[in-house]
């Protein structure tokens, strides 16, 4: 009879990996392990059993009372996948554990972010440890931003950077009117399984690539920030008006009299801010006066939802995103001197202690 082909070291670990991986609940003799690998001469007995002893060092599998199996614990994590450009992506273990090198033919198709599952593979002699995901638990986001490549019946979406692995594919009639060198944000729709590309819908065209303006509403998409308005925020704004009734006068403390100055500067985009001083009996008392814009927006409303989603204005080089529409309280509830406007006011009672402030 011929002898059978010796397994090759290359060969002989990776038939161990596919016998324990796929026999995960089981535990095998050295024995069995001959039997399930046809090892039947010294030279490759030995051979397995120096493969055993280094999958076991490396933490793939476990042996105790002459058994081996494949060590379940420190085989499956769960974590954060991280992209890189050069494709040495990586899985940051939920336990705080070092972070585990995926490479990108190991990655299934995981963006940035994504929180997902993988399997520790075994670990190649003066290699790094390394992980395949096996799957993606939660996307980290489903809209990204890019510049659109349109051909004749279908279109990409080249991510910025080309941080991610590969292009969002756009159908046709998902462009939204958009062309070659649009800078677009698209909306994963699906992510069909073993595709090499998503498949997406463009949501917002944001302009050329390029333009000052389409960057800048760029720099935002990426970030999840609010570049517009909806409709029903800009139409309640467009309702408010600036008029004061006398009943609401006559419920609030009146410091029209009193020395009040902005502590804006003269080139700032609102004036919001004052303080006063007034010489009274008992010596000075400062004055902090803040623009009411509770006032305007009241609880519950469109504007309050939107300021509450909002957060907070933010500040880029070459302007600003306030919370709320620039025709509503940055026009109606600012401090000047000049008008006559609603303020929240607090004060001390001696201007030598500015720091013990009480609501007057």
């Amino acid at each position: 009879r011929r002898a059978a082909r010796r397994l090759t070291q290359k060969e002989m670990t990776a038939q161990l990996e596919t016998l324990f991986t796929e026999n995960s609940e089981q535990k095998f003799s050295t024995r069995d392990i001959f039997s399930a690998l046809g090892c039947s001469t010294h030279p490759q007995r030995v051979l397995c059993c120096d493969i055993l002893e280094d999958m076991v060092d490396a933490d793939v599998i476990t042996v105790k009372d002459g058994l081996y199996s494949l060590c379940l614990k420190n085989q499956v994590i769960e974590g954060r996948f991280v992209r890189k450009p050069n494709g040495h992506n990586s899985v940051v273990p939920d336990d705080g554990g070092k972070s585990i090198l995926v490479t990108e033919r190991n990655s299934a198709g995981a963006m940035n972010g994504d929180r997902v599952r993988a399997t520790i593979l075994a670990r190649r002699k003066k290699h790094a440890r390394e992980a395949q995901v096996t799957e993606v638990l939660k996307r980290a986001r489903e809209t990204f931003v890019g510049r659109l490549h349109v051909e004749k019946n279908y279109a990409f979406l080249e991510t910025a950077g080309r941080i991610y692995s590969n292009d969002i594919f756009i159908p046709k009639a998902n462009l939204k009117g958009g062309v070659t060198g649009d800078k677009a944000v698209v909306k994963i729709i699906e992510w069909p399984d073993g595709a090499k590309n998503p498949v997406g819908k463009v949501i917002d065209i944001l302009g050329r690539t390029g333009e000052n303006n389409t960057e800048m509403h760029a720099i935002l998409a990426e970030f999840n920030l609010p570049y517009s308005y909806p409709k029903n925020v800009e139409a309640a704004a467009d309702k408010l008006s600036a008029d004061i009734t006398p009943e609401e006068v006559a419920r609030r403390e009146d410091f029209r009299n009193v020395t009040t100055f902005t502590i804006d500067p003269h080139d700032a985009k609102d004036f919001d801010d004052a303080v006063s001083i007034e010489d009274i009996p008992s010596g000075w008392r400062l004055g902090v006066h803040i623009a009411d814009v509770s006032h305007y927006v009241t609880d519950g409303s469109p504007l309050d939802r939107e300021a509450f989603k909002r957060a907070t204005s933010v500040y880029l080089l070459d302007r600003v995103l306030p919370m709320l529409p620039e025709v509503s309280p940055d026009d109606v509830a600012v401090v000047e001197l000049s008008s006559f406007q609603l303020i929240s006011m607090h004060s001390s009672p001696n201007v030598a202690v500015v720091t013990n402030v009480t609501p007057n």
